[in-house]
């Protein structure tokens, strides 16, 4: 059945220009390289400066997708932020990056699910493009999750990182088979009991504050890898395909440790797993799109490879998509 399908065009990522290795953090927080790297791989991250804000580093994200897509501006008419660290309660970053563009026409709005944003904001511009409802959608994560963070929490603060990644996704016919260009299916997934186990005890309705992330560490390794497999399965059966299939699979950047724990699980070879959380750290909704720009712009995901996203994040939010790039 011909049909429309949610083609990527364009990719693109901004970074903060701050670099901070395991070794500088540890003058100023009580830890160590070796101790960073054998829990979560995480060898660096990026930190923004005050004048890097979530919209601007989105922004920048967004231009560089718009660059590669061969784009401009005004051919967007549907832009979608995930983030969870927004630089305002409102007006949306959505909104920001969209004035910071140029662009005065479309429609422009934030999407929160904290990790799992990407994954949640690339299955929600799907349901537009292949309803015909827009026609080109920019999907962009961006996080500050530094301005959330208790520095003197050593458990949490060592995991962190700023960035913001963008994809372009464009509507075009497909055949509705599994060899189609776009996305192919999307499963989403939400369980609200589990706040407790990371969260950030503040906010505008509630103390009036920022507050800072939260998070037993233990029980959310537990539940990823536990439950992340759930919606893996249901992508592969709703399009007839298998981990055998798979040419990447490019998972949310929290934990070098649960990446492999549910690449192990699920039957998906290392050497398809694209990993950036050790130059990276958690950059919450904004690590699959960096990591997709990092493994497109090195030569892996290549034109017609089958490439899974797979995110977890609080609530707690899961979902995982599966593409044809």
């Amino acid at each position: 059945m011909i049909g429309l399908r949610s083609v990527v065009v364009g990719c693109g990522s901004a970074l903060p220009a701050r670099c901070v290795t395991n070794d500088e953090l540890a003058e100023t927080v009580e830890t160590s390289d070796d101790w960073i790297v054998q829990r979560t791989g995480i060898r660096q991250r990026y930190l923004a400066d005050a004048s890097e804000t979530t919209s601007v580093l989105g922004t920048r994200a967004a231009q560089a997708a718009l660059a590669d897509a061969g784009l401009t501006p005004a051919d967007i008419d549907l832009v979608i932020c995930a983030t969870s660290t927004p630089d305002h309660t409102f007006p949306s970053t959505a909104t920001q990056i969209q004035a910071g563009l140029g662009m005065t026409g479309g429609v422009a709005f934030d999407l929160q699910a904290v990790c799992a944003g990407f994954v949640y904001a690339v299955a929600t511009a799907d349901k537009f493009l292949a309803t015909g409802s827009a026609r080109r959608a920019l999907v962009i994560g961006a996080e500050t999750f530094s301005r959330i963070l208790d520095w003197q929490d050593r458990t949490t603060c060592v995991l962190f990182g700023d960035g913001a990644g963008a994809i372009v996704l464009e509507a075009r016919p497909g055949e509705g088979t599994s060899a189609d260009r776009g996305v192919l299916t999307a499963s989403l997934r939400s369980d609200g009991r589990h706040r407790e186990k990371l969260y950030v005890d503040g906010g505008p309705g509630s103390t009036g504050t920022t507050g800072h992330l939260r998070m037993t560490g233990k029980e959310v390794f537990r539940f990823a890898v536990g439950q992340v497999t759930d919606v893996i399965d249901e992508a592969f059966r709703a399009s007839g395909t298998t981990a055998d299939d798979l040419d990447w699979f490019v998972p949310h950047q929290a934990n070098r440790r649960i990446i492999e724990a549910s690449a192990d699980k699920l039957g998906i070879a290392r050497d398809k797993v694209v990993l950036t959380v050790d130059r990276h750290g958690n950059t919450s909704a904004a690590s699959i799109p960096l990591a997709l720009d990092v493994a497109r712009k090195d030569g892996r995901i290549k034109q017609g490879d089958l490439v899974m996203i797979e995110a977890i994040g609080g609530g707690f939010t899961w979902g995982a998509a599966l593409l044809r790039w």
